[in-house]
């Protein structure tokens, strides 16, 4: 059998490609089948694009000159023991399952990693054929029953976000679709959804990234522009899927700014928050989950240099951040799902016009029915009193809302003590 031919890509394509990745106008979906690549190397190429855009404007101009040799027996040195290291390390993976040594190949090559495939497989232990007929197996479309039970599953996590994969095989079921809890795990990882309760590696930062502390619990929150918050949603199209971010004042539930990315990146994360820094202030607590693109020290960086407080949700805390969770109910069942966008373009320009009306239009009950941007200009009618489950940070008239509890409770018993005695006495 003959050697199937690997494909090339010039710079140039490469660059055309990431550009109209960079300029996101589509999904990587979309650019992928419209150039004949995988869309893995859009990503790449994009997040090449950007990471060294910096770098064409650094130096001086004009010619540089020749470094000098370097010391060719410190040279010699560092690869003897970097061999011994290589050689060491051979010998520690070499019981690894091979799926597992498959799944540490980086397809994208010299682009990727500076390692050509070859290479990686040489250095894994793998076979190269292997590792492209694995990524072959994993490259099928979805079907269109698949495609069927993402638009269902997202839809109804959107409702109720701590349903697992349980509640969602019981839903597909109750609907008529032979689904097994396999399969439904399988597509909410494509849509990469799990079900908000505690639960292992239900959130994943970088490992090399810091955690700060929850700084809610027990606040009450009673002006503008005291704690910001912000997150990331998936919303699904007909060729792939695009990544919402915003950001929301807590006193007042206003969209502070919002971005949209074709590829989940840090970088469209931070444009967001300095849009809102530039246009709305400083806030003096800023609050997310744990994602790796908010615990990113370039996320983080922005807002210490603002002086701002950072927060993070509990691991499998839902309900830290419930104010952004309830924005993506509303932005989904009020005006992506109705109107079912196809294309990014057409999802950009349909939030353009949904956003202006959540803050400056639409009724908000939890504000007594007045409007967000209202709220945030007189500083009234809004806020909120954190939830504090632990008691670590008790109100400060505790004893009077004990008392006030005591006597509720009191009451109760006593109104069925007397129903019990009715009953008896009419039986």
């Amino acid at each position: 059998m003959s050697e199937r031919q690997r494909k090339t890509f010039s710079a140039v394509f490469k660059a055309k490609v990431g550009l109209e990745a960079v300029r996101g106008m589509k999904t990587t979906n979309e650019i992928a089948q419209d150039h004949g690549v995988h869309p893995v190397q859009v990503g790449q190429w994009k997040k090449a694009i950007v990471e060294d855009a910096s770098k064409l404007f650094e130096g001086r101009r004009g010619r540089k000159k020749a470094g000098g040799s370097g010391d060719e027996e410190r040279l010699y040195s560092e690869i003897g023991r970097l061999k011994m290291e290589l050689d060491w390390l051979k010998k520690k993976f070499r019981f690894e399952p091979v799926s597992v040594r498959r799944g540490w190949i980086d397809m994208g090559g010299l682009d990727a990693v500076g390692l050509a495939v070859s290479r990686q497989c040489a250095l894994a232990g793998v076979h190269r054929s292997g590792v492209y007929a694995h990524q072959h197996d994993r490259r099928v479309e979805p079907s269109e029953l698949d495609q069927k039970l993402l638009r269902l599953i997202d839809a109804e996590y959107t409702k109720r976000p701590f349903y697992g994969s349980r509640r969602m095989v019981v839903m597909l079921r109750a609907q008529g679709h032979a689904v097994s809890r396999k399969r439904v795990q399988r597509l909410m990882g494509v849509l990469g959804l799990a079900g908000m309760l505690p639960g292992p590696h239900t959130s994943k930062p970088h490992p090399e990234h810091k955690i700060y502390p929850y700084l809610l619990r027990g606040l009450a929150i009673v002006r503008p522009n005291q704690v910001w918050s912000s997150d990331i949603t998936y919303v699904k199209l007909a060729h792939g899927f695009a990544y919402l971010v915003a950001i929301i004042d807590w006193y007042s539930r206003r969209v502070l700014a919002w971005r949209l990315s074709n590829t989940m990146e840090t970088g469209f994360c931070i444009d967001c928050l300095e849009d809102a820094l530039r246009h709305h202030g400083t806030p003096e607590i800023f609050n997310t989950d744990q994602g790796a693109q908010f615990t990113s020290l370039a996320f983080t960086q922005v807002l210490h240099d603002a002086d701002v407080a950072i927060s993070m949700d509990g691991r499998g805390r839902a309900l830290d951040n419930v104010f952004v969770e309830r924005l993506w109910r509303s932005v989904k069942w009020e005006d992506i799902y109705p109107k079912g966008y196809e294309t990014l373009s057409e999802l950009f320009m349909g939030l353009s016009a949904y956003f202006p009306f959540y803050n400056s239009q639409r009724p908000h009950q939890g504000l007594g029915y007045r409007t967000p941007d209202d709220v945030h200009r007189r500083g009234e009618g809004g806020g909120v009193v954190v939830a504090n489950h632990f008691g670590d940070r008790p109100p400060a008239d505790s004893s009077a809302a004990l008392r006030s509890a005591d006597e509720s409770a009191g009451e109760d018993l006593r109104q069925r003590q007397s129903a019990a005695t009715e009953l008896g006495a009419l039986t």
